[in-house]
């Protein structure tokens, strides 16, 4: 069928056949099909949706269109962990090193930034020297040997998605949940994992607003991992605030490098846990959620998380002396503070504007070929339920442009509601 004809389909509230959508996904990632027919069909399928049918028939062609890895040899348990995109959510700097120390082997494939959530690629990519760029047969071996790679999408694993992707960014349809499955599941299924702990994420900085709509998202991505022999755990977390002290680039891996050395924000490390739980019971190490979570704080307080997070960025070419002293790394040029322009207690936060205000300091991309600046970010010196005063410094934002830095305090301005009540929160909304 013509491109046109499948795209007009979609737009007008029809289902697409599997022999359609696999010309439409095909054509694409060999270059048959411009950029402008897929974003016709993205904005379509925004608006119009799949049904399950379709969508787990995309998930199928982009998994299809390249390789999937092997670890069946391995005796350990092979998981990963995925989130939906947050702000300040550097988790999987954190997890995936931990979990390796545990005995799970972890071959994480991460994104960069998409809308206005920052991306595990970019941060890692801060510390000096790392690639995240590597061949497969690399990636196997270190998986093989130490327990744990993280790279970026090569174009032998879903090289659809990898095209996909960017241009998602660059026609704002991130949000639009067959999309989501498509990219999220496809890479997971790809990497040749038994099991998956999904982070979705509810709130005013996540693509989710609403548990409502997080739940529609989670059950369709834990069938579909499910269908794939995948066994699927879900828990739904709160990103009406960023999560932990800092948001940004190094300035994350810095957090980071803190939590695994024994310092972590108690939010931050409260989600790290729960996650990480999932999965050590998925394994089987433990067959309780406090021993498991007990076992996690050992291995931080024993030192054996952080040599494994050293032991895989030296593996990846990262220059691993002296990383633990992280103010000697990035130093922004230029920084300032955003005060509050009231007293009273913070009642909510819009985050997305934070996410968006990010962009503008440098940490995320508004198009796909945009640099980003290791040294932009924010540190948060309150959360929701902060009782605070007129002229109180909230956020600390610095990088390397000053231009850029007047732009995002500007963009900031309407961020923070100050009232006289005080707001309860609750990190974990439901663990499933």
């Amino acid at each position: 069928m013509i491109p046109a004809e499948i795209i007009k389909i979609k737009r007008n509230g029809g289902s697409i056949s599997k022999t359609d959508l696999k010309t439409f996904v095909d054509g694409f990632t060999a270059g048959k099909i411009s950029d402008a027919q897929m974003s016709a069909l993205f904005m379509a399928i925004y608006f119009s949706g799949m049904d399950n049918d379709e969508i787990f028939m995309l998930v199928k062609l982009m998994l299809d269109s390249g390789q999937k890895m092997d670890f069946s040899h391995l005796e350990s348990y092979v998981a990963d962990k995925h989130s939906t995109g947050g702000v300040g959510d550097k988790v999987s700097i954190i997890l995936g090193p931990l979990l390796a120390a545990a005995g799970i082997a972890v071959p994480m494939i991460s994104g960069r930034s998409l809308g206005h959530t920052g991306g595990t690629l970019d941060k890692l990519e801060t510390i000096p020297g790392l690639t995240t760029e590597i061949s497969l047969e690399k990636f196997r071996q270190q998986v093989d040997s130490i327990g744990i790679s993280m790279i970026g999408q090569t174009q032998e694993i879903c090289p659809a998605d990898k095209k996909m992707y960017s241009l998602r960014n660059a026609t704002g349809t991130v949000e639009s949940i067959p999309l989501i499955c498509g990219s999220i599941m496809s890479k997971k299924i790809a990497e040749g994992i038994q099991g998956l702990v999904l982070d979705v994420k509810i709130g005013s900085g996540a693509f989710m607003k609403t548990i409502k709509q997080g739940r529609e998202l989670g059950e369709l991505l834990k069938r579909i991992g499910e269908d794939f022999n995948i066994r699927t755990d879900i828990i739904y977390s709160n990103m009406d605030q960023p999560l932990g002290k800092t948001a940004g680039l190094w300035c994350e891996v810095a957090e980071s490098i803190d939590a695994l050395r024994g310092a972590g924000a108690p939010d931050l490390m409260e989600l790290t846990f729960e996650l990480g739980a999932k999965l050590l019971l998925q394994a089987g190490i433990t067959s309780s959620r406090a021993t498991a979570i007990a076992i996690q704080q050992d291995l931080i307080s024993q030192g054996k998380a952080w040599d494994k997070f050293i032991e895989m960025a030296g593996a990846q070419k990262g220059k691993t002396a002296g990383l633990e002293k992280t103010s000697s790394f990035h130093i922004p040029r230029h920084e300032k503070l955003f005060y509050a322009h009231k007293s009273g207690f913070i009642q909510s936060m819009d985050t997305t504007r934070i996410g968006l205000a990010l962009i503008e300091l440098g940490a995320g991309r508004k198009n796909s070929s945009d640099n980003v600046d290791p040294t932009a970010g924010m540190v948060f010196f309150q959360k929701l339920g902060a009782e605070v005063k007129t002229g109180e410094p909230l956020i600390r934002c610095f990088n390397s442009n000053s231009r850029k830095l007047e732009i995002a305090l500007n963009y900031l301005k309407p961020t923070f509601r100050i009232g006289s009540d005080k707001t309860a929160y609750s990190l974990i909304i439901v663990k499933k």
